[in-house]
Parts: C-alpha cells; structure tokens; sequence
C-alpha cells in the first residue's frame, strides 16, 4: 500500500495545475476496501462542485493504475474541506475574511464573531458592540459558522 508521502508526489502536481491547493491527503480502512480521500481546497476563494469534479476526474485517471496502491481495492472520495474544518493556515483566515467563526482559545473563553482582519500573529474579530484583538497562538480552534439568510453588508462576504 502507498503512503501518504508517494500519493502526495502523484496527486499534488495534478491539483496545482488544476490551480487549487492539495489540503490533505487520507487512506481509511473501510471493510474489505480502503476509502482514498483527496481533501482539494482553493488559495482565495471556495471550490464549486463542478471545480471538484474535475479535478477528482483528473487524480481518478493516474491513481487507478497506480501499481503503489496495490491489489487491495479502494474508494477514491475527493472533496474540499467542509465549514467544520478548523481556521489553521493563512488562506483559511484570508478567504473568510468577513464570516462569523467560533473561535475557542487556549484559557478556554469562547467567542463568537466577524472576521475583520489577521496577519501572521494576530486576528480582530468583530462583536456586535466592539472588536477583540486575539493572539493566533492563543486560539485553540476557530470553525465558521453557518449562516442562513444573511443580508450582505460593511463587504463582508
């Protein structure tokens, strides 16, 4: 069975010329096969539907002849990162610049609020009455919240 590492050197020169980002890569054991899932994402802005399929018909073509997969059968599932994906990276802050994130911070406090801005060491996030400077080493988890009906205002997204 290939590692993690070998389908990586297969996989991520197809999505960069795609232009997307290789998030992640899993192998999952699921009974009697193995659940391959390519995690597909893009550097600005969120992938359509159609983006995915496309790029998951371009990595199915070259992993199904793969003789590093072995003779184990697999699943191939690609997807992009979903909302419960946690805020790590510098693009995952700067493409929802705007929304609401649930941030969880090391001390334990919990807030709720917009994205105003971040750099590399900090966020500001928007309250309804006032703005909180938070340390990025300091948030133990940051989610985006699902938003039903929102009327778009002050640029946000």
């Amino acid at each position: 069975m290939a590692s993690v590492a070998e389908l990586t050197r297969y996989i991520a020169p197809i999505v960069e010329r795609a232009g997307f980002v290789l998030e992640e890569i899993t192998i999952t054991p699921a009974g009697k096969r193995r659940l391959l899932t390519v995690f597909v994402d893009g550097e600005d802005r969120n992938l359509s539907l159609d983006e995915v399929t496309s790029v998951s018909k371009q990595i199915s073509e070259v992993v199904d002849v793969l003789p590093e997969l072995g003779d184990k059968p697999f699943t191939l599932e690609v997807t992009s990162p979903g909302v419960d994906r946690p805020l790590t990276l510098d693009r995952h802050w700067r493409k929802n610049v705007g929304r609401l994130v649930k941030i969880v911070t090391l001390d334990g406090q919990s807030l709720n609020g917009r994205i105003k801005s971040f750099n590399e060491v900090e966020v500001v996030i928007s309250l309804p009455k006032s703005e909180v400077l938070l340390r990025r080493e300091n948030i133990k988890r940051a989610i985006i919240e699902i938003e039903f009906n929102r009327k778009e205002k002050d640029g946000a997204k």
